[in-house]
């Protein structure tokens, strides 16, 4: 993405050290088993205490340990390493581990932080050096775990969830298809893909009712852009077609206009500024499979800038948005190429 330099990165950065270790304000969805049972976030979750709830720590960490792999130079390196070795200790996460056996947290952050939590891993990993591999073996008992909660939840999910906030099943799944793929999790790779295809091989002529008040992901955009993970580039392309037939035209028109958000301060209508960034990465991810001459190519390059112009001078507007926006900016700026999984 042109622009996407280190002052950008930088201002990502920022933003992210900014509200990764603020321990309040914190909505914890904790399941409290008895009246006794409650206790700091820290104390719950040594490593995952800040950026007001679990899911948008571990993206913000996520944020860091990208950052620091694509531009190593950055300011704040030593200000992100330094962050990292506090958080990610043996302790901190026999800790975090600990919190998921709790027999009231089977369903903590399912799906959504889940997939967070594995697209950390991967991000740690492929750092290079010591330190890197240190983070990720230090991380891996959860990894593990979470990747074995996928299994089970895959195994008797009957449909899909199409929701355009934390529940969706389609912003899961690409990311978590993305972390097997990498970790070489064969067997939960062909569980996403089988899993997918059966969900949404049929879907086609999408009407796009969206967005809702509330969303920050695209049900229809989120649904092709897991399907073009999971398609050859020839079948996503014949998909697509039918999925959604009119997109040359610019058509449905709700998925090409960005969303207006009316209130920054309100957390869920805050969740619009999130959406737009989100379509942003979904069409330049859908743009990269589709062919050069094709029309709606072109319509989903021009979305994808449209929706990253609403939403990128917002990022740090209030902390409804601050405390996870910068992620999702990322994932729209890091640049998507044909035949590069982003």
């Amino acid at each position: 993405m042109a622009g996407f330099d280190e002052a950008l990165a930088g201002r990502l950065a920022t933003i992210a050290l900014g509200h990764v270790e603020r321990e309040y304000p914190y909505a914890p969805g904790h399941v409290m088993a008895g009246p006794d049972d409650i206790g700091r976030p820290r104390v719950y979750h040594p490593t995952f205490f800040g950026s007001f709830d679990w899911h948008s720590s571990v993206h913000a960490h996520w944020c860091l340990a990208r950052l620091l792999r694509l531009f190593p130079q950055l300011a704040s390196a030593s200000a992100i390493r330094a962050r990292f070795d506090r958080g990610f200790t043996d302790k901190n996460i026999q800790a975090e581990h600990a919190y998921f056996e709790r027999p009231m947290a089977r369903g903590f952050e399912r799906p959504y932080g889940w997939a967070w939590l594995l697209m950390l891993t991967d991000e740690l990993r492929r750092l290079t050096g010591r330190e890197g591999q240190g983070w990720a073996a230090a991380i891996a008992p959860l990894e593990h775990l979470v990747a074995l909660r996928f299994e089970r939840f895959l195994s008797k999910a009957d449909y899909p969830i199409r929701a355009g906030t934390h529940g969706n099943t389609a912003f899961a799944l690409a990311l978590a298809l993305e972390w097997a793929r990498s970790a070489g999790a064969i067997e939960l790779a062909r569980l996403i893909e089988a899993k997918a295809r059966a969900w949404h091989d049929g879907d086609r002529d999408c009407q796009a009712w969206e967005p809702s008040g509330d969303d920050f992901l695209s049900s229809a955009l989120m649904e092709a852009e897991l399907m073009r993970r999971v398609m050859t580039e020839s079948d996503f392309r014949s998909w697509f077609a039918g999925f959604l037939p009119r997109s040359a035209r610019g058509e449905p028109a709700t998925l090409f206009s960005p969303a207006r958000v009316s209130d920054r301060s309100d957390g869920k209508l805050a969740h619009l500024d999130g959406l737009n960034l989100s379509r942003a990465w979904c069409w330049r991810g859908i743009a990269s499979s589709l062919a050069t001459h094709d029309p709606a190519r072109a319509r989903a390059l021009e979305a994808a800038e449209r929706h990253l112009d609403a939403a990128l001078p917002h990022l740090a507007a209030d902390y409804a948005g601050e405390h996870w926006l910068a992620s999702f900016a990322l994932l729209a700026l890091d640049r998507v190429e044909p035949g590069r999984r982003p």
